[in-house]
């Protein structure tokens, strides 16, 4: 049985908006033209999150600019709102426009309860936009997904490091970065 989709672009989203289509503290993103919620943060994603751009921050300092949870543009039927971004400095802050696939260095989603939905589904999303380097951080296993060499079918590479083990962004060779460092200390 083939069922024909009615895909969203990023326009229509961004018109429903302003609509009021969503709840004002409705969460919610454009994935593949498709409208998701966004799960409720816990205090352990919360808390990642901030180890990561305290850590990315440190390393990095001003030669890009780290968003967190901010919408980037894929294509024109994506708009997700990784939990950090690190892209190209840009004069204005992205305020005309969010950044683009070419103008992102590194995608990094923290787990708690999104383990598969962020590895699969999400990992295909951003594969297909051609973002070289995208993790996912596992609070609860603390384990690091990378996914490396985006392709149309999918990432070609992918590795799951332990808590023990380090990781160099691809684009910032110079930088090594624990990943104990993005997790609560035991």
């Amino acid at each position: 049985m083939v069922v024909d989709i009615r895909r969203w672009t990023v326009a229509e989203y961004h018109r429903m908006g302003e609509l009021g289509f969503f709840a004002p503290d409705e969460q919610v993103e454009l994935i593949e033209g498709q409208i998701f919620n966004k799960p409720v943060k816990g205090t352990s994603h919360s808390a990642a999150v901030s180890r990561i751009d305290r850590l990315l921050r440190n390393h990095l300092r001003d030669t890009v600019l780290i968003r967190l949870q901010d919408p980037v543009q894929l294509d024109d039927y994506s708009e997700p709102e990784p939990d950090v971004a690190v892209v190209q400095q840009d004069p204005l802050y992205y305020e005309d426009h969010h950044p683009t696939s070419s103008e992102i260095y590194l995608i990094i989603e923290v787990a708690d309860s999104t383990l598969t939905r962020d590895t699969e589904f999400k990992a295909l999303a951003y594969a297909k936009a051609n973002i070289a380097d995208y993790w996912v951080l596992d609070v609860n296993k603390r384990q690091l997904y990378v996914f490396r060499q985006p392709s149309e079918e999918g990432y070609q590479v992918k590795v799951i490091l332990s808590d023990t083990e380090a990781i160099t962004p691809l684009a910032f060779a110079d930088v090594r970065l624990a990943v104990s460092e993005m997790l609560r200390p035991l």
